[in-house]
C-alpha cells in the first residue's frame, strides 16, 4: 500500500506539512504510552499481533460448521458489531457473493435498523432454509439487535427444537451482560468481544472474524496483513504514509476543507466505504469538531454528486482507494457495427477503462479546485484488507489526538435512544417522555 500526495501539491505545501510533522508524531507517542484520552479502549493496537489464539481456532471450526450445516448465516448487530464484516466480506468476495459464493452460506444483516420489512425479508428466507445465527451485542440489551434477535431466535426453536442452541453463536462480554448469562443459560458457543477495543475498532476480533471466516474469506491472511501495517506504521516510526495521511485531514480540515469523501471505483467497496464513515464519523465528530465522512461509488456518483463535487462549494476534499487489480480480467467486445461510436475501446479491459476514468477525474476534480489524496492498494486479498483497515483505525486515532479529541468514545449516540425510551414508554422515563411529547407536531403525537 502507499499514499500518493502528488495531486495535493498545490493546496497543501511540503512546508506545512513539515509544520504539522510534530503533531502528528506527538499524537502517536501518546497512542503508543497510552497517555491520551481514552486509552482504556486501545486494544486494537496489537490484535494483529496479540490475538487469542484459541479463540481464532474456535471461530474456524465454528465458521466450518456454519458452512457445512447451513444455506443462510444471519448476522444481528448494529454499527461496528457487524459494518466490518460485511465490509470485508463484500471486498474480498463481491457484493454479489451470496450468488456466487457456492462454498459458503448466503449472508444476511439484520439488528441494523428497526425496519419491520427488512426484518420480514430474511424471515421469510430463513424460513425456507438452513441457517445459523450470530448475535453481536456486548450487553445484549441494545434495541435494535435484541428485537431481531427476539424474532430469529424464536424462528430457529420452532424450526429445529433443541437443536436450535448448535446453531446460535453468540459475540458478547467474556463474562457479564444479558447476552452472555442468556447463552451461558442456553448453551450456546460464546466468542468475546474485548474489554479494550470499541465496536467500530472491533472488526479484527471475534465481532468481525466469524461472519468473515464463514464467508470463505481466509482470516489468516486477514490478520497477516494487518500484522505488517502494524509494523509498517505504528512500530518503525517515522512520519510514514499513515501518519501522513492523518496529519493531511487536519491541514485541510484547518484549511476550510470541512468534508472528506472517500472515492472508490468498484461496487464492492461501497460498504468498506461505510465502515470507514461510522470509524471517522463517530472517532472525531465530537465538540464541534470533526471533518464529515461521506462517500461515492465513482463512475456510477460521477452522473450525480460529480457535478457537486466539481463545481460546488469548495468545503471539501477526496481520499481515492486505487484498487491495482479488481481480479477480473473482462474485456469490452468489438462490434461490428460500431453504431455507438465505443469500438476504440474493444480489446481494453475493464479494469483499463475504469483505472482511466479515475485518472480523468482525479484531475479534473483538482483542476476545479477540491484537494486529492490517492490511496493505492495492491488488491482484493485478504491480506491487502488487512492492511487496510489497521492503516484507517491507526490514522484515525492519531488524527483525532491531533484534532484534539478523544477518538475512542462517543457521547453523542445516547441523546437519541434516551428520546426513543421515553417516547415508547419504556419505565423510568416517563418525565422526558411528556416533555418530548409537548414539542412533537401533530402528525407525530398520532403514531
Amino acid at each position: 500500500m502507499k499514499l500518493n500526495d502528488a495531486y495535493l501539491s498545490r493546496f497543501v505545501s511540503e512546508k506545512e506539512l513539515e509544520k504539522i510533522r510534530p503533531e502528528a508524531e506527538a499524537a502517536l507517542k501518546k497512542l503508543k504510552e497510552g497517555t491520551g484520552e481514552g486509552s482504556d479502549f486501545i486494544g486494537w493496537r496489537d490484535l494483529p499481533v496479540s490475538y487469542d489464539r484459541e479463540e481464532f481456532a474456535r471461530v474456524k471450526r465454528a465458521a466450518e460448521r456454519i458452512r457445512k450445516n447451513s444455506d443462510v448465516l444471519v448476522v444481528i448487530g448494529i454499527g461496528g458489531s457487524y459494518l466490518g464484516a460485511r465490509a470485508a466480506i463484500e471486498f474480498v468476495k463481491g457484493n454479489l457473493h451470496n450468488r456466487l459464493n457456492k462454498n459458503a452460506p448466503e449472508i444476511y444483516y439484520c439488528g441494523n435498523s428497526i425496519s419491520g420489512p427488512a426484518l420480514e425479508g430474511i424471515l421469510s428466507i430463513c424460513r425456507e432454509k438452513d441457517f445459523s445465527v450470530n448475535v453481536i451485542s456486548k450487553s445484549g440489551t441494545t434495541t435494535e439487535p435484541a428485537v431481531a434477535f427476539r424474532l430469529f431466535l424464536a424462528l430457529a426453536k420452532e424450526k429445529y427444537g433443541d437443536a436450535a442452541k448448535e446453531r446460535i453463536y453468540a459475540t458478547t462480554d467474556k463474562s457479564r451482560g444479558t447476552l452472555k448469562s442468556f447463552a451461558d443459560r442456553e448453551g450456546w458457543e460464546t466468542f468475546c468481544v474485548p474489554d479494550d477495543v470499541g465496536g467500530r475498532y472491533s472488526v479484527l476480533t471475534a465481532v468481525g472474524l466469524l461472519p468473515i471466516a464463514a464467508a470463505g474469506v481466509d482470516i489468516d491472511a486477514l490478520m497477516a496483513g494487518a500484522a505488517a501495517a502494524r509494523e509498517r506504521y505504528y512500530v518503525a516510526g517515522g512520519f510514514n504514509d499513515c501518519l501522513r495521511y492523518a496529519a493531511y485531514r487536519n491541514l485541510l480540515l484547518r484549511a476550510g476543507k470541512s468534508v472528506e469523501i472517500l472515492s472508490t471505483y468498484e461496487p464492492s467497496l461501497a460498504l468498506l466505504s461505510e465502515w470507514w464513515k461510522q470509524l471517522y464519523g463517530e472517532s472525531e465528530g465530537k465538540e464541534g469538531k470533526g471533518l464529515y465522512p461521506s462517500s461515492v461509488v465513482f463512475s456510477t456518483d460521477l452522473h450525480s454528486l460529480g457535478q457537486y463535487i466539481q463545481e460546488g462549494q469548495r468545503i471539501l476534499f477526496e481520499t481515492v482507494i486505487d484498487l491495482g487489480k479488481s481480479g477480473s480480467n473482462l474485456a469490452v467486445s468489438y462490434d461490428g457495427e460500431n453504431a455507438d461510436g465505443l469500438n476504440f475501446l474493444a480489446g481494453k479491459t475493464f479494469d483499463e477503462v475504469n483505472r482511466t476514468a479515475m485518472v480523468a477525474t482525479i484531475l479534473a476534480h483538482t483542476d476545479g479546485g477540491v484537494p486529492n489524496l490517492v490511496l493505492e492498494v495492491p488488491d482484493r486479498s485478504a491480506a491487502s484488507l488487512g492492511e487496510l483497515i489497521y492503516f484507517f483505525e491507526l490514522a484515525c486515532a492519531v488524527s483525532g489526538y491531533i484534532l484534539g479529541v478523544n477518538p475512542f468514545n462517543q457521547p453523542g449516540v445516547e441523546a437519541y435512544k434516551k428520546n426513543m425510551f421515553a417516547l415508547l414508554g419504556k419505565p423510568g422515563y416517563e418525565e422526558l417522555g411528556r416533555s418530548l411529547a409537548e414539542r412533537m407536531d401533530g402528525s407525530l403525537r398520532q403514531m
